[in-house]
């Protein structure tokens, strides 16, 4: 087997899902998680998050980060976990209010909190707010200038479909500027980015596209910190939903996604969780044709109504790859699970510069 699988955490008393995960200074792994009652069904909703110090291999009790809300007018959404350049941790949450914003499908009043945790999140301040508005924040990218980039999606009141939206702070969250727009296409849902930034200071934001018909991924690039946006790019990966994009010590891109074929909507119509591996020339590059990625199924999801592949994941120094997502599969609700991996999965000698495609014969 390229991978082993283990239990992150399994409560068959309650639904768990949209986990995000980050590795401490110290090699700790913390997963953020969403407690609810079901997918379809937010009349309770609670952040909470585990901690794993043996690579995943074991992980602790649940931590409630935030308050169960039964009974509240608002609930809670996806959420995610970053390591600051200072060794920090920021957990943004995704408050959702219920109201008529909320009812009609547009979410422009949802509202993402930030929880500042010392470097091994022992203590945590919050909830801090945020001008941010729309749901599944990206996870916070923290530019080498100190710059904090935070984005998220709602529907476009100008052409009717899904946009993604930036904001960005220069002091720590203090203050904010924005919304900026990432990308926006009247015909396509451009949602769930999950923006990487490349060496070279390029900002690349890889995004879902929700049409729910098996459309590939989309990219937008930023050369100025994430001011202005080109694209949308398409990509040659179709069915991609919630990508969760990263740097390898190798200099090669990951990301995990969910594999959505298209067809029917609703419970078990996406099964599986797939891992995209590509260079940097492939990540830049904007003509559909010359992007050579290899993409590895993690794991299928067996249950009838399979509910699976928002996922989060890390990489240890030693090169060990932590994978985490939501799955129903054997469980009655659905449970988070953990997968550990090394880059040679994707291909023998990755590390070799003629692995791209370009050196290959095409047949």
């Amino acid at each position: 087997m390229f991978n082993e699988k283990f239990v992150v955490s399994r409560d068959d008393s309650i639904y768990e899902a949209w986990p995000a995960l980050t590795l401490t200074e110290k090699g700790k792994l913390i997963c953020v998680f969403t407690e609810c009652t079901r997918h379809t069904d937010r009349t309770y909703t609670r952040i909470v998050y585990k901690e794993s110090l043996d690579r995943g291999r074991t992980w602790g009790e649940k931590i409630a980060l935030t308050e169960g809300t039964a009974g509240l007018d608002y609930f809670y959404d996806c959420c995610s976990i970053a390591r600051l350049n200072d060794n920090r941790l920021v957990i943004v949450t995704n408050r959702v209010l219920r109201n008529d914003d909320y009812k009609q499908g547009y979410f422009h009043e949802s509202v993402s909190e930030l929880y500042i945790g010392i470097s091994e999140g022992e203590k945590w301040e919050g909830p801090i707010p945020t001008p941010i508005r729309g749901i599944v924040p990206d996870t916070l990218c923290e530019l080498p200038s100190g710059r904090w980039l935070l984005s998220a999606h709602w529907k476009s009141k100008k052409h009717g479909y899904l946009e993604q939206m930036l904001w960005y702070s220069d002091n720590q969250g203090k203050d904010w500027s924005g919304p900026i727009t990432v990308a926006s296409m009247e015909g396509l849902h451009l949602c769930e980015a999950s923006i990487l930034a490349l060496p070279d200071h390029t900002l690349v934001a890889f995004l879902r596209e929700n049409s729910n018909d098996g459309k590939d991924g989309y990219k937008a690039i930023s050369r100025d910190h994430g001011e202005t946006w080109e694209g949308p790019y398409r990509m040659p990966l179709p069915g991609c939903h919630r990508p969760v994009a990263r740097m390898l010590k190798s200099g090669k891109v990951m990301m995990t996604h969910r594999f959505y074929q298209g067809g029917p909507v609703g419970y078990g119509s996406n099964q599986n969780l797939f891992a995209a591996w590509m260079d940097m020339d492939t990540v830049l590059e904007t003509e559909y044709i010359k992007q050579w990625i290899r993409v590895l199924p993690i794991d299928y999801d067996r249950s009838l109504l399979a509910d699976n592949g928002y996922s989060g994941w890390a990489q240890f120094d030693d090169g060990e790859i932590y994978i985490v997502q939501y799955i129903a599969d054997d469980s009655p609700n659905c449970q988070i699970r953990g997968y550990s991996l090394r880059e040679e999965a994707f291909m023998l000698n990755p590390y070799c510069e003629s692995s791209r495609g370009s050196s290959m014969t095409w047949i």
